[in-house]
């Protein structure tokens, strides 16, 4: 199972972008419902930090195929104060994750 946990900042204009970009994408998962995908997309206390969790049972996640997905990527560098950094996670224990 691959396990990412994708973190960033935006510029405080840009957070309603974000998080439009971020519901299409979501949008779009629902209507596809690839198996085996879990996603999660949290903002952090200070209002312009988030942090993507995505575990998926195979070793590539279904989102570089997502037309939203794409579109939220185009221009992530223009709204990050922060750029995106991305952490593969390595499970100890969890209790009712993913799903």
């Amino acid at each position: 199972m691959r396990q990412v946990m994708v973190r960033y900042k935006v510029k405080p204009e840009r957070v309603a972008d974000n998080e439009r970009l971020v519901r299409a994408v979501y949008d779009e998962l629902k209507a596809l419902d690839p198996d085996g995908f879990h996603y999660a997309t949290f903002k952090l206390e200070d209002g312009v930090s988030f942090m993507h969790l995505a575990f998926s049972e195979g070793e590539r996640a279904p989102l570089p195929d997502l037309e939203a997905f794409r579109r939220f990527q185009e221009d992530i560098g223009e709204r990050c104060d922060e750029p995106p950094v991305v952490t593969r996670l390595g499970e100890v224990g969890s209790f009712r994750m993913g799903s």
